[in-house]
């Protein structure tokens, strides 16, 4: 009986210990994310699990997207295609995988995942890879996430050219009706913004979007009505306990904008609220990294030239999109000087850029973390390794391109 007892005493004492451990390992991973000066955001494209409509519609052999990946063919001499992974062809959607991911992430400095959101047929579109994946991932407290509502046209043949060849019709429309719209403000709200580590700015939940000029078309082009759909969210969001809702204007790639069009971007910014402006990529696409990367900071400093708002900087890996389109070659991709040692040159501006705004959040966005289909991603592959997530370390963690 003492021997039973003195058993359950042992049981009990290790129990608590490896409560009191589990608490502390929690409490220390939620921190990590925050003791960075900077927010490092990465976006993700989740295309590479099997979502049900992307099986109907785009990706029967059930592994997403890897089916084009894989497809990728070279267009010219030195043409890095198919682009190889060096972990293996992982689903985003596999809680194991991602737990690799997100510790990879946060040793290199990247500290917030961006997950591209879709709603297509009245319904969520790969939605798993964050439900499933990430939010299942053990250690996802070391990270914050936020959305980025991925509100686009998508053709037939945009997402796998060899299903669907030269068929350019739409196959997902984009626009949404108030009905839908109020499902995916509740689906957000609830699913999303109450956890933890949901990326916020004052206490506000951040909401980007891709598409303002597709959400005007859902609401009848006017301005003024779509002010109405955005003030309708951030009502629901005090609703739910928050001091606001943070929601950012996403300008996709971005230009250089003549007068005329610089103008209506501002008005149109100020007119529906925008707390912020970011960019997916970071615009001015060349063939040499070096003078892409310069046209990026000359959009960049026409924007924040026009804008009353934060603007967040975005650097890019590189850009070639070609397992999509065949008819593409040379011209269309980014291969001269793109290497990590330019990356980080790039991003050392972008982290100046952002000292520089002390007045607004340090947040720097990176294109991207997986787009392997467009030839921008950190993760680690068989040509460069590690290379691109020791680039950030270089400039976020290591401090060694302070001197630009």
């Amino acid at each position: 009986m003492e021997s039973v007892r003195f058993k359950m005493r042992m049981f009990i004492v290790a129990a608590i210990i490896f409560s009191c451990a589990s608490v502390a390992q929690s409490q220390q991973e939620k921190q990590y994310a925050k003791n960075s000066k900077y927010y490092v955001a990465a976006y993700i494209w989740p295309s590479c699990h099997d979502d049900p409509l992307a099986h109907e519609k785009l990706w029967p052999e059930g592994i997403g997207e890897w089916e084009v990946i894989k497809k990728g063919n070279p267009r010219f001499d030195g043409h890095y295609q198919p682009r190889q992974p060096l972990w293996g062809y992982g689903l985003d959607n596999d809680p194991k995988v991602v737990e690799k991911w997100i510790d990879a992430a946060t040793d290199h400095g990247v500290n917030v995942f961006v997950y591209d959101w879709y709603w297509y047929e009245e319904g969520p579109f790969l939605e798993s890879a964050l439900n499933d994946g990430f939010l299942k991932a053990k250690n996802n407290g070391k990270m914050q996430f936020y959305i980025m509502w991925a509100n686009h046209d998508v053709k037939y043949n945009y997402w796998n050219v060899h299903r669907y060849k030269d068929n350019t019709d739409i196959l997902w429309d984009a626009r949404v009706d108030w009905k839908n719209y109020k499902i995916i403000v509740d689906r957000i709200i609830n699913q999303y913004f109450k956890r933890s580590n949901y990326f916020k700015i004052n206490g506000e939940p951040v909401f980007s979007i891709f598409s303002v000029g597709k959400l005007l078309e859902s609401f009848g082009g006017s301005v003024e009505e779509t002010r109405k759909v955005l003030d309708y969210f951030r009502d629901e969001v005090k609703k739910a306990g928050f001091p606001g809702l943070h929601i950012q204007w996403n300008q996709g790639g971005g230009s250089l904008m003549s007068q005329e069009a610089a103008k209506q971007f501002s008005d149109r910014v100020d007119a529906m609220g925008f707390n912020s402006v970011a960019m997916y990529n970071m615009g001015g696409t060349r063939e040499d990294y070096v003078v892409y990367g310069t046209n990026s900071i000359k959009i960049r400093t026409q924007m924040d030239s026009i804008l009353n708002i934060p603007l967040f900087p975005c650097v890019s890996i590189g850009w070639d999109d070609t397992p999509r389109f065949p008819a593409k070659g040379m011209k269309d991709v980014v291969h001269y000087h793109n290497t990590p040692q330019s990356f980080a040159a790039l991003l050392s501006i972008a982290k100046q850029y952002a000292d520089s705004h002390p007045e607004q959040p340090p947040l720097i966005t990176i294109n991207a973390w997986n787009e392997w289909v467009e030839g921008s991603y950190l993760l680690p592959d068989m040509l460069n390794g590690f290379g691109y997530l020791e680039a950030v370390k270089s400039v976020f963690i290591d401090g060694k391109y302070d001197r630009y």
